[in-house]
């Protein structure tokens, strides 16, 4: 016991260690958030001391600090160099906002609007008119709403339509849609009863007609957006159970997971079906992502048939899932550029990442190898290199994208060292590694970044072979 407290009493008091010379600099621009975070280092060290580890040396324990008051100063939330090909990335916050889109939103933050206003009536106004009046026109449905997410979307349809009956829906389409979120979970907590048919990997239509009974409120199709049964299966065609729902007078609803506007076929993108395909057909009700393929905010955007539209607009949950102006407006841009389809694949960051040809993308690659192969010099070998992307974001999930990156040799440094203080870096920068090289991939790489990366790729090389947590910008 007597060992511990002199180990104990090796750490300094919060002012001695303030005063270190690397400290002193923090402690006059900000005191309060100085101590804030020398004691919080201070009982982390306090307990780990405890656990039977050894006192830290001074400059080590400064060197903690320091990283913490730099790191609480700046906030957590921090933009990212997306170098690892996946245009969709959950983790990085999925779909990159056009310039229009951010601008609107920038906008509807800073200004009054007429979120709720009738400017031509001057009474109150419906908030979701601003955009569904133009998904209405952009998918040929006769209504639609807004949520915040697809799974709410997916959650307060079945809430309103179903509660209380049940929903018949193929085994094989009972799918997690990301977080630990599953269809069968999300259809339990909304209150209608789920009805399986079918097994894993074939369903038929009689399946669906033979479970149909005096409870049935919807028929519900899952689009598989993150993942595909290959082989020997047999699934029922949106067509097929549309007919069998109008034979029964029950509603069709599709969860199309990320619900895409234009067909990307033609740019070698196959396997996800485009919400007006899927309204010509008859769907009566649509659910899907804003912040997938279609390239906006996160949003859950239902259309289909005006009734049901509205059924579930009165539902009380719709309040608690609204989305807000800044959602409004980014979606309302976004929206905008699709009446304009040659101009959203250029304008909206998703698309363009995604149809960008391999002759662009080599071009890019090429021009990137040339600046890091000059600033990088003899500390690694550059190259550019052949590679393959990702839709990511629960989308195309069979697309492997022919891509081109530039591949990073350290010399004297390991590669996952150099990934890990590239994490650190302002900005950090995400990329993969692939046979002891990182491997940047331009296809995410946003304009303007090349020289931002290269710095960072400088200040990681220049971290490497410090102290873990010494930072040469700090």
């Amino acid at each position: 016991m007597d060992q511990l407290q002199k180990r104990l009493r090796q750490l300094p008091a919060v002012d001695q260690i303030l005063q270190h010379p690397s400290l002193k600099d923090l402690a006059l621009a900000d005191h309060k958030l100085a101590v804030k975070c020398t004691r919080e280092v201070l009982t982390a060290w306090r307990n780990r001391i405890r656990a039977g580890m050894e006192p830290p040396a001074t400059d080590e324990l400064a060197r903690e600090i320091r990283d913490k008051y730099i790191s609480d100063r700046r906030g957590s939330l921090r933009p990212v160099i997306n170098a690892t090909g996946t245009v969709l990335h959950t983790n990085l916050g999925r779909a990159i906002l056009s310039e229009a889109a951010a601008m609107a939103a920038y906008t509807a933050a800073r200004r009054y609007t007429n979120l709720e206003f009738d400017l031509a009536t001057g009474h109150r106004g419906n908030r979701y008119e601003h955009v569904s009046t133009l998904l209405r026109e952009l998918t040929g449905a006769e209504g639609a709403l807004v949520v915040n997410n697809n799974a709410g979307a997916v959650f307060l349809s079945l809430s309103a339509l179903a509660a209380g009956r049940e929903t018949i829906i193929s085994r094989g389409q009972l799918v997690e849609i990301g977080g630990s979120f599953r269809v069968p979970e999300v259809m339990a907590q909304s209150g209608t009863r789920l009805v399986e048919v079918g097994t894993t990997n074939k369903t038929y239509l009689k399946d669906y007609e033979a479970a149909i009974g005096p409870e049935t409120a919807l028929l519900l199709k899952v689009h598989p957006s993150n993942y595909r049964i290959r082989g020997f299966t047999h699934e029922v065609t949106t067509k097929e159970l549309v007919a069998l729902g109008r034979r029964y007078q029950i509603p069709v609803m599709e969860d199309l997971g990320s619900g895409v506007l234009l067909n990307l076929e033609s740019y070698g993108l196959q396997g996800e079906p485009t919400v007006q395909d899927e309204v010509r057909q008859g769907v009566d009700l649509l659910t899907f992502s804003g912040d997938k393929l279609l390239g906006g905010p996160q949003a859950g955007i239902i259309v289909g048939r005006q009734e049901l539209i509205a059924a579930i607009a009165r539902h009380p949950l719709t309040r608690a899932l609204r989305v807000d102006k800044l959602t409004l407006a980014a979606l309302e841009a976004t929206l905008l550029a699709y009446r304009y389809p040659e101009r959203a694949v250029k304008e909206i960051p998703t698309l363009a990442a995604l149809t960008m040809t391999p002759e662009e993308l080599q071009k890019k690659a090429e021009h990137l190898c040339e600046l890091l192969a000059r600033v990088l010099a003899s500390r690694a070998r550059v190259e550019v290199k052949s590679i393959t992307s990702q839709a990511g974001g629960g989308a195309l999930p069979l697309a492997e994208l022919p891509s081109w990156g530039v591949a990073v040799m350290p010399e004297k440094v390991e590669t996952t060292e150099l990934a890990h203080r590239l994490r650190r870096t302002e900005p950090a920068v995400l990329v993969r590694i692939q046979e002891d090289a990182l491997i940047l991939d331009v296809r995410t790489l946003l304009p303007g970044e090349n020289r931002e990366l290269a710095a960072a790729l400088v200040q990681a090389f220049d971290l490497v072979g410090l102290p873990d947590g010494e930072s040469n910008n700090a």
